[in-house]
């Protein structure tokens, strides 16, 4: 299993209590003190997923349940008209982040703030990273939202990147939330209450730059 990288500072200092068990000769305290670096591990777990080829579809960037999928709400959205996909990430989920859709970075924009739990309608005011893409001419934008406990993003693209759909992007430590923001002329193929798969599950579909 692949662990980020990001992960391996916070495994250490966790694995330490049990490797001072395992010194003075505790063996069986060492292993119950090995738990906590395992669940953190797990967090940090960072499986290979298989992105459809459509280049239409706009995928999943995160895993977790989707809290809201329909007309973008004006005080979270960017400006213009846009829709809107929500999607909550809990301690349990793979908290590696993607790219919902192919095409070049225009913008990313780091914004400071509070940290409200990921769930709810106000945590859009949270600390987060907003990164905008060029789909051939339909602008799609994907934020990175901290919750109570994620106090960190981690944003690994820059603008005039160039990117597949469902490549990495960065992730956020230890829960939080993702918005996507797709154009009106989009269709979306996702409700509220499903778990989704970064990468994998399709959320919308773009329309055709000849409609």
């Amino acid at each position: 299993m692949r662990i980020d990288p990001a992960g391996f500072p916070f495994i250490a200092i966790a694995a330490l209590p049990a490797v001072v068990a395992l010194v003075v000769a505790r063996p069986v305290v060492a292993a119950a003190l090995l738990i906590l670096p395992i669940l953190i591990a797990l967090f940090f777990r960072d499986p290979d997923r298989r992105p459809p080829r459509d280049p239409r579809l706009v995928l999943a960037p995160a895993d977790g349940n989707v809290l809201h999928a329909g007309a973008a709400r004006s005080e979270e959205a960017p400006p213009g008209q846009w829709l809107q996909v929500t999607i909550f990430l809990s301690p349990l989920d793979v908290h590696i982040n993607r790219t919902p859709v192919s095409g070049r970075v225009t913008r990313v924009e780091y914004v400071a703030g509070s940290t409200f739990p990921a769930y709810r309608p106000d945590a859009h005011k949270n600390e987060h990273s907003e990164i905008w893409l060029d789909h051939d001419g339909q602008p799609v934008v994907a934020r990175q939202v901290v919750g109570v406990l994620a106090r960190r993003v981690v944003c690994r693209v820059t603008s005039g990147q160039q990117l597949d759909a469902g490549a990495r992007i960065g992730l956020m430590k230890f829960g939080s939330r993702m918005d996507v923001f797709v154009p009106t002329t989009a269709q979306l193929t996702i409700s509220s209450g499903v778990h989704v798969r970064a990468g994998e599950t399709i959320i919308a579909k773009l329309a055709s730059n000849s409609a």
